[in-house]
């Protein structure tokens, strides 16, 4: 429930866009995380600081898109945000915190340098999804942007993570004692 929750708005995006192009699929993605922030709160009666952010650059380049009647604000706007992310990381490592083992430190074990290496590899991948982002954005068409952001940027995603899990999958422990012959 959690996943569909969190891909609500992306999901009413692209059926908006196929259905009516790109400024009423701006405005239901405004109109949808609004929404989803709401569910949340409602819900959990928590959100958190990135679902805010990515509130906040949603209704700021949807807005300026919907106003300007130029979709090239809401072309920026899956960078800014993978950028914003990637920079957030980043910033940790300026205060000495690493900020993806302040968040996962509690549910899962790792050494520091595996910690180190997480960390750095999604701020890489997030570097590179903003600059991917905007190469497909600007070099092809409207339609062909509005897919890659939901397949592509989800199934490039979908891949970074599985790789994640077999990199940090060489440091979990396993609570199974071993077999005797």
């Amino acid at each position: 429930m959690k996943l569909l929750i969190d891909f609500f708005p992306i999901i009413l995006f692209f059926v908006a866009f196929k259905l009516a192009g790109i400024y009423v699929a701006t405005g239901i993605a405004i109109v949808a995380t609004i929404a989803q922030i709401a569910w949340l709160r409602h819900s959990t009666g928590k959100i958190e600081p990135m679902q805010w952010v990515s509130l906040g650059v949603i209704v700021l380049f949807g807005g300026a898109t919907i106003v300007a009647q130029n979709e090239t604000f809401i072309k920026w706007k899956p960078t800014v945000l993978y950028w914003l992310m990637g920079a957030s990381l980043m910033a940790g490592l300026l205060f000495k915190k690493n900020l993806l083992k302040s968040l996962m430190g509690s549910q899962i074990d790792l050494p520091e340098a595996a910690w180190r290496v997480t960390n750095w590899s999604w701020i890489v991948f997030f570097a590179i999804m903003g600059v991917l982002n905007l190469w497909v954005a600007f070099t092809f068409d409207t339609d062909t942007w509005v897919n890659f952001k939901l397949f592509g940027g989800l199934g490039l995603m979908v891949v970074f993570v599985i790789g994640q899990a077999l990199y940090l999958g060489r440091y979990m422990k396993t609570d199974e004692a071993p077999k005797q012959p």
